[in-house]
């Protein structure tokens, strides 16, 4: 039967649910290679490397035996590093190589560059002379740089050319990358001084110059620019593409928004596994003992913190003695701190991150952080002493919660704004070091300030 576009555009929007899912899975059981290439071949490449991470090894590998053919590249780069390198491993050399062959040089790059010597060999051994040059160039580079993030497939222009002979360019040749977005305009020494956007080439007629229609966004990258520095400018200056030149000016390739909004998305991931004390490195197909390693780390260090906290309840065990009501309130402070703590502290290793909070600013929203705790603490200060005065029956009692709440939100917004800010300055990663910080702050003084005024106030 003679596919339709109506059946075209259906399997195109076909997505990878929990049926589907269901299907493979039975599919695999049965060994059935013909229904499983059914359900597999309109899938987007993205959601067949996402079901390969849903299933387990062993399903995984009758996959590969089975399906292991039609895995291009485009799927092992959409995969989670943490199984694509036994994946590759597994796959026959003529799938390997042609699935290599059909990725721009930056996707092989991102491929290659966390895998072992023997399976970078094997990676690069696939490529054509002149694309693992460019591979191995960009290998050169350091880790998390322009360098290894741009892509060495670029469209360039004399910048006196004209929109016709550009347009004639690009149709007759076949060396194109598959994707671009501009038209890079070169100087008389090779140099990128400007670009043009397709849109605005093929809406202007063939005798334009090219320098007459380029765009205001046109800047370059260095290949040493931070990959982090570089997503920050496409997200700031609302980029598509740039160009990246070396030390000597000279164009070497170049970025598009793709990449860079894949590293915004890597780096938002990292910092919200941070905050949480979980390895930014951590998946869900990690194994049982990497996975316990990673986060018994930073348990221990909440030990610590829970530990010194600790000792300072002991510091007021006899006034917990004589008054219960303390080691009833004592979790309500606590909490209420650790939250507010939490709050700020996400805002503050959130605007460091988007470059929005900075030396300029950082007293002036310092400030409002501590006003935003101190006006959070006499609001449920308050709450919590008409509910402690019915509670307990101890007007007094009411006005120490009352006192202690205001003082350990307050704490808690100082704590939560300037710890990231320092460890900052410090060079450190506030994502990182924050939480445990910020944690023995608000337990520490939240429990001085509730037994210590108890003890001073009511015993």
């Amino acid at each position: 039967m003679q596919e339709t576009p109506e059946s075209k555009v259906e399997d195109r929007n076909r997505d990878l649910d929990a049926d589907c899912v269901q299907s493979v899975q039975e599919a695999l059981e049965t060994e059935d290679q013909a229904r499983l290439n059914e359900l597999l071949e309109p899938l987007h490449a993205a959601d067949v490397a996402d079901l390969l991470e849903q299933v387990g090894n062993a399903e995984r590998e009758a996959l590969v035996r089975l399906w292991g053919h039609e895995i291009d590249g485009e799927t092992l780069s959409e995969l989670d590093e943490a199984i694509r390198e036994p994946l590759i491993e597994s796959l026959p050399e003529r799938v390997l190589v042609e699935a290599v062959r059909e990725l721009d040089s930056d996707d092989v790059v991102d491929l290659v560059e966390d895998l072992g010597d023997e399976q970078q060999l094997r990676i690069l051994d696939a490529l054509e002379a002149e694309d693992r040059v460019d591979v191995e160039a960009a290998l050169t580079y350091p880790e998390f740089s322009a360098g290894r993030l741009m892509q060495r497939e670029r469209v360039t222009m004399p910048q006196n050319a004209s929109v016709g002979e550009a347009i004639d360019y690009v149709r007759s040749h076949d060396d194109l990358p598959d994707q671009f977005y501009h038209i890079i305009l070169l100087d008389s020494t090779e140099k990128p001084v400007d670009y043009v956007a397709l849109g605005q080439l093929l809406s202007s007629p063939r005798n334009v110059v090219l320098s007459e229609i380029t765009e205001d966004s046109f800047r370059t990258l260095k290949v040493t620019d931070d990959e982090e520095d570089v997503a920050y400018l496409f997200n700031h200056y609302h980029l598509i593409s740039a160009p990246v030149v070396d030390e000597q000016d000279r164009l070497v390739g170049v970025i598009t928004i793709d990449d860079a909004m894949g590293v915004l998305d890597e780096e938002n991931e990292e910092d919200m596994l941070r905050l949480a004390g979980v390895n930014e490195t951590s998946s869900l197909t990690d194994n049982v003992a990497r996975t316990t390693k990673s986060r018994a780390i930073w348990l221990g260090v909440n030990l610590i913190t829970a530990i010194i906290a600790s000792l300072v309840i002991g510091m007021y065990a006899e006034s917990i003695d004589q008054l219960v009501a303390l080691a009833i309130l004592m979790p309500i402070v606590a909490s209420m701190g650790g939250n507010a703590g939490t709050q700020t502290m996400t805002v503050a290793v959130r605007a460091i991150a988007t470059r929005e909070l900075t030396a300029s600013n950082a007293l002036r929203i310092s400030g409002r952080e501590i006003t935003v705790g101190a006006i959070n603490g006499l609001i449920f200060g308050f709450l919590m002493a008409i509910i402690a005065g019915f509670w307990f029956g101890q007007p007094m009692l009411s006005v120490v919660i009352a006192l202690a709440m205001v003082f350990t939100l307050v704490a808690a917004a100082i704590g939560g704004i300037l710890i990231p800010i320092g460890l900052s300055k410090l060079g450190i990663d506030p994502a990182l070091a924050s939480g445990p910080f910020v944690t023995t702050v608000t337990d520490v003084v939240g429990f001085l300030a509730f037994l210590g005024l108890a003890s001073m106030i009511l015993l």
